[in-house]
């Protein structure tokens, strides 16, 4: 009967252990929510003119880019992390605040992708609206962004009323 005992208490917990890495579990909410945080400290940065916080977030290598449009014909146009968080770094006269919504990620593993839309504001007036596209990367030091890209545009732009008064 102890034998019973024993083998009934350790398939208890391995079902517990299986449904706590089971994917809607508080264990994928917790990796989900250190993505999320990665790219909240990226925004917060932006906001705070912190280049070396936004350099942080982005692993060694890391790749950044947009979609742009010439002509009517899609072009990709290259950036690097390392210049993008210099530019962030440089003093300039009004806040640069990119605010996003509804997000999609996924995480499997130590690979994750972030989707999310986004409006882009020089402190209160509207510049442009999009869509980012992150890929991460998690290493020995956590969470890191490893390629970002967007796309840009002026119009078309459907940004949610609470977006729009948020900040």
């Amino acid at each position: 009967m102890h034998t019973k005992g024993l083998i009934r208490a350790a398939f208890c917990a391995l079902l517990l252990a299986g449904l706590a890495l089971a994917p809607g579990s508080a264990a994928a909410q917790s990796e989900e929510e250190a993505v999320m945080a990665v790219i909240t400290t990226l925004f917060d940065g932006m906001r705070a003119g912190d280049g070396d916080r936004v350099r942080g977030v982005f692993a060694e290598g890391a790749l950044m880019n947009s979609v742009a449009e010439r002509d009517g014909v899609a072009m990709l146009r290259p950036g690097s992390p390392t210049g993008f968080a210099d530019a962030v770094g440089q003093p300039h006269d009004e806040v640069w605040d990119e605010r996003i919504w509804d997000a999609v990620i996924h995480v499997d593993g130590k690979l994750a992708s972030v989707w999310t839309p986004y409006a882009f504001y020089r402190g209160t007036t509207f510049s442009h609206c999009g869509a980012n596209s992150f890929q991460l990367m998690k290493g020995a030091d956590g969470w890191k962004i490893v390629y970002l890209v967007d796309s840009r545009r002026t119009d078309g732009c459907e940004i949610p009323e609470a977006v729009e008064q948020d900040h």
